[in-house]
């Protein structure tokens, strides 16, 4: 591209001719033949010298009396002007005196490819400075609890002798991890009702404790396995929070402070008891089937559902598209979307009656409206 464009469109096409030619006589007929079929102004050299199209890259295959091969056209227009070049070129059934025909394959957008490399980075260095930079205070709590506690408060429960803290006995709650180096990096956090479930090895002793228990807890690592244990510990004992290690972080690898971050509202909730919303137990369940029956059909679509009352499909838009369909839109019960649930989405759903979203993560919002809000890997699903 020229100094002061800057590429957002990778306008790729395949052309096959009924002859020889060489890569300066495709370059010349995508040129020429769309001369003044659109205007001056859409004029492929004009676009060039105002920097919205770049240089035209071409690849060529011969054979005997054949040639073949790809063009890629960067551009800085809008889609709509990348479309129509394409449809343009599409229309060339000349290269010199043979028969052509050009094909267009794709329209890659250069700006998403950049944000997915983005945030995949952001990931990387999140997960190395959350696990591996430990402050000097954390260093100093942790020496502690190893000297003068985590040895005295770990023990074992049932016939499985499964590694756990002696808080499960005497707790009014209870947390299950998935192995012992997660119990005992919670006592190093000063946390000492963790179950280890060892690969959710769960007995009737450990169903008869969780029965017994206000809250039953569930904080397990932030990778693939971490949800497969999830939706099998589901199927054995009722779970009432879930929480997760951060993506790609497992529990034994998190320090004191994500621990406390990550269990705090919990920890508050159980320390400054309240009485449970009776539509909670009620809502959970269909919530959790209809994610299952869905997640399919939407995962990796960057699309939106919205259901009524009756669980039938009104409307299905792209993410970009949701909020503003939203503010025109009614009889809507459930929301849910290959996405990020949004403050912005949060009040565009309160302003439709919408009473459920479902999506993969959910941002920090300051008010969630009476909306019930809940992520795939909360539903087991993700």
């Amino acid at each position: 591209m020229p100094p002061s464009g800057i590429v957002k469109y990778h306008v790729k096409l395949s052309f096959d001719v009924d002859g020889l030619v060489e890569r300066a006589d495709i370059i010349g007929a995508i040129f020429g033949q769309t001369e003044g079929l659109l205007g001056p102004e859409m004029n492929l050299n004009e676009l060039q010298r105002v920097s919205k199209v770049g240089r035209i890259e071409v690849t060529t295959n011969a054979t005997t009396n054949t040639t073949s091969g790809e063009a890629l056209i960067p551009m800085s227009t809008d889609i709509d002007t990348a479309s129509l070049i394409s449809a343009a070129i599409e229309s060339i059934d000349k290269v010199g005196p043979f028969d052509c025909k050009f094909k267009l394959n794709a329209i890659d957008d250069v700006r998403a490819t950049k944000k997915d490399d983005i945030i995949k980075r952001a990931k990387e260095i999140k997960q190395k400075w959350a696990t591996k930079t430990i402050s000097e205070g954390e260093t100093m709590l942790k020496d502690i609890h190893e000297g003068t506690s985590t040895a005295s408060k770990l023990t074992t429960f049932g016939k499985g002798k499964l590694p756990c803290g002696v808080g499960i006995f005497d707790s009014p709650w209870i947390i299950l991890v998935e192995g012992r180096a997660d119990v005992i990096n919670l006592l190093r956090a000063g946390i000492d009702n963790a179950l280890s479930i060892d690969g959710a090895r769960i007995d009737e002793s450990i169903k008869e404790l969780c029965d017994a228990k206000d809250k039953v807890v569930a904080f397990l690592d932030g990778d693939r396995a971490g949800g497969f244990i999830l939706k099998e510990l589901k199927s054995l004992v009722d779970i009432d929070v879930v929480h997760r290690a951060p993506e790609g972080v497992e529990v034994e690898e998190c320090t004191p402070q994500q621990i406390a971050d990550i269990l705090k509202d919990t920890i508050e909730e159980m320390n400054n008891p309240k009485p449970k919303p009776v539509l909670s137990d009620q809502n959970d369940k269909p919530m959790a089937e209809l994610a299952e029956k869905t997640f399919a059909n939407i995962n990796e679509t960057l699309e939106a559902i919205g259901l009524d009352a009756n669980k039938n499909e009104v409307f299905k838009v792209p993410i970009s598209e949701l909020v503003s369909k939203l503010s025109t839109q009614s009889g809507i019960k459930y929301l849910i979307l290959d996405g990020i649930v949004t403050q912005r989405l949060v009040d565009g759903a309160k302003q439709a009656g919408i009473e459920c979203v479902i999506g993969h993560r959910i941002a920090n919002l300051t008010k969630r409206d009476g909306i019930t809000l809940k992520t795939f890997t909360d539903l087991g699903v993700a």
